[in-house]
This record gives structure tokens, sequence and C-alpha cells, in this order.
């Protein structure tokens, strides 16, 4: 059950080419938005759309794959954990951050245009 704790899964398009980082280390990171959809019947019975987005974050070879397949449009899945984290921004105003952690990707529908 350890493994249930702190566990994302989500489906979705990717809301922008990924901004990828190389880091001295040599390290790469790799951040992006990323869509999710819910449709649901109101009270008229129409059907609606909800949409979220959730900032994605990966490291190392996570990084790579996403960096070379994982383009705006394309969806996926991803496996991860949430992240939570706090800042202060220039004016000196303590913002706070959560992120999905990505540990692992699945690459499923066909980006925009692409016939792979």
């Amino acid at each position: 059950m350890s493994t249930l704790k702190n566990h994302v899964q989500l489906i979705g398009n990717v809301g922008q080419d990924p901004q990828i980082t190389n880091l001295e280390s040599g390290k790469k990171v790799a951040r992006f938005s990323l869509a999710t959809n819910e449709f649901y019947k109101n009270d008229k019975g129409e059907k609606v759309q909800n949409t979220e987005w959730h900032t994605i974050v990966a490291w190392g070879k996570t990084a790579e794959i996403i960096e070379k397949y994982a383009g705006k449009g394309k969806e996926i899945g991803i496996s991860g954990k949430l992240k939570s984290r706090s800042y202060d921004d220039k004016d000196g105003v303590k913002r706070y951050v959560t992120e999905v952690e990505a540990s692992e990707i699945l690459l499923l529908g066909v980006k925009n245009g692409d016939s792979q």
C-alpha cells in the first residue's frame, strides 16, 4: 500500500512545447503544462467539458523522452507524485507552487499534423 501514497496518474494533452533546461551536472529537466478534460452533463442535460491545467516537471531520462517526443498537442500519460514548494518573487511576495513530478511517461496519441 505504500505505493499508493502521493501517486498521481494523468492522461492529457501537452499545452505547449516543453521547456528543457540542461543543468551544469549534465542532467536535464523538462517543464510543461498538461491539459486534462472531464465531461459531464449539467442540470439541463447538456454535455459540458471542464479542462484542468497541470504543471509537469520531469528529470533525467524522462525529461529526454519528453524533449524528443512530447511536443505541443501530443496526448500522453504520466505517472508521478505531487511536489509543493514556495519561493519569494521579485517583489518579495511569497509564492506557492504545486507541480506533478513525472517519473514515467506513456506516449499515446498522434501529435497534430504528425503521421507517425
